[in-house]
C-alpha cells in the first residue's frame, strides 16, 4: 500500500480583512523571533506597534482590495503541489500562516484527520531565516503536538539555489529583460525583505543566501556583463539594517540613466510587499529619481517549474536529502544541529 503523505505549507500569512490588519500586526510584533523581549514587554510592545501602525496598514490594503492576496495564492500553490504529488501516491498539502489564518492549529487539525504515514513541513521562504523559516517551523511542531499528531515530521529548512526555483525566476526574469530592452542601459535588481544587521550577526544565513539565490539566477540567464546588483526593501524602525537598500539603488539608477528590472526575490507569491512596495511605492520612486523604465518582475507563484522543485525538495525530504548550503562546509548554516 502506497504510503500516506501530507506536506504543510507555511508562510506568514496576511490579513483577510479590515478589521483583521490590527490582530495580524499584533501576532506578528508578538512572536519572539521577532522581537526578542520578555513575554510581558513583548506583548505590551506589540500591542503598541500593532495599534500606531494599524491606520497605515489598512490605508496600504485599500489598494489591494482590503486584504491581502497571500492566502489564495499560497492556496493555489498547495492545490498545484498537491497534484504533482498525488501522481506518486496518496498526498494532502494543507496551508499553515504564522500570523493570520489558517494558523498552524488548523492545519495540524486537517492533517490528523487525513492520518498520513508522514508529514513535511515545507516552509515556503527559499532562503532561511530565524526570523521566518524558523519561527514556522517551531510554531507547526507544537501545533502538531497539540493535535495528537504522531508520524513523523520532516522539515525543510531552505531550498535558496534549487533548480525549479531558479528556473521558475529565469524564464520570467528573460522575458522582462527582453521587455525592457528598447529602453537602453538595464540593470537588474534582486530585491529581498530585510532584516536587522544584529541578526545576522547572530549568524542568521538569510542574506548570504538571498545572494546565491541572485547568483544561481544570473548564471542561468547566461547573460554576458549583466549589469545586476542585489537589494533590500521593507525597512522599519530604528535599528540599523542590511543593505544596500532598494529605494537607494532606484535613485542611483536614476543618476546613471539606467533602466531597472525589479525581481522580489525572497517573496515566492504576491502581498504587499511586491503590489504596494515595490509596484507602487517604488514605481513612483523610480518615476521621481528619473529612471527610464521600471519593470517589476512577478512572483513564482505557482510557476509550474518551481512547483516542480518544491514536489522534488519535498521528496529529497522524505529520502533523507538536503541542500549543500545546510551542511557543515560553511559558516551560514541554516540547521544549527544535525537531526
Amino acid at each position: 500500500m502506497a504510503e500516506r503523505l501530507a506536506v504543510v505549507v507555511m508562510t506568514m500569512g496576511g490579513p483577510d480583512s479590515p478589521e483583521a490588519v490590527q490582530p495580524f500586526l499584533f501576532n506578528l510584533f508578538n512572536d519572539p523571533a521577532i522581537i526578542a523581549a520578555p513575554g510581558p514587554i513583548r506583548w505590551l510592545l506589540a500591542k503598541f506597534i500593532s495599534t500606531r501602525r494599524a491606520p497605515v496598514a489598512r490605508d496600504i490594503y485599500k489598494l489591494l482590495g482590503g486584504r491581502s492576496p497571500i492566502l489564495q495564492e499560497t492556496r493555489d500553490q498547495a492545490a498545484a503541489l498537491e497534484a504533482v504529488l498525488t501522481e506518486t501516491g496518496p498526498a494532502k498539502v494543507v496551508v499553515a500562516m504564522r500570523y493570520w489564518h489558517p494558523f498552524a492549529d488548523e492545519a495540524a487539525r486537517e492533517i490528523a484527520a487525513f492520518a498520513p504515514d508522514r508529514i513535511v513541513a515545507l516552509p515556503l521562504y527559499p532562503q532561511y531565516s530565524t526570523t521566518t523559516s524558523a519561527s514556522s517551523l517551531k510554531d507547526f511542531a507544537e501545533a502538531a503536538r497539540r493535535a495528537g499528531i504522531v508520524a513523523p515530521i520532516v522539515e525543510v529548512c531552505c531550498y535558496p539555489t534549487e533548480p525549479g526555483f531558479v528556473a521558475a525566476e529565469a524564464e520570467m526574469i528573460g522575458a522582462a529583460l527582453t521587455e525592457a530592452g528598447t529602453a537602453g542601459r538595464i540593470r537588474l535588481l534582486f530585491s529581498a525583505h530585510g532584516l536587522p544587521k544584529k541578526i545576522v550577526a547572530k549568524g542568521d544565513p538569510y542574506s548570504w543566501q538571498v545572494e546565491r539565490s541572485a547568483e544561481a539566477i544570473v548564471a542561468r540567464l547566461g547573460i554576458a556583463d549583466l549589469d545586476w546588483r542585489v537589494c533590500y526593501q521593507s525597512r522599519v524602525g530604528p535599528l540599523e539594517w542590511i543593505g544596500p537598500a532598494t529605494d537607494d539603488e532606484i535613485r542611483q539608477a536614476g543618476r546613471e540613466g539606467l533602466s531597472l528590472v525589479v525581481v522580489p526575490i525572497a517573496f515566492v507569491s504576491e502581498h504587499s510587499e511586491t503590489r504596494v512596495e515595490l509596484d507602487i511605492e517604488y514605481g513612483h520612486l523610480a518615476r521621481e529619481a528619473g529612471v527610464p523604465k521600471y519593470l517589476r518582475v512577478p512572483t513564482v507563484s505557482s510557476h509550474p517549474a518551481f512547483i516542480r522543485g518544491l514536489a522534488a525538495v519535498t521528496r529529497s525530504a522524505l529520502a533523507g536529502g538536503r541542500e549543500r548550503l545546510c551542511g557543515r562546509d560553511t559558516d551560514h548554516r541554516c540547521c544549527p544541529t544535525e537531526k
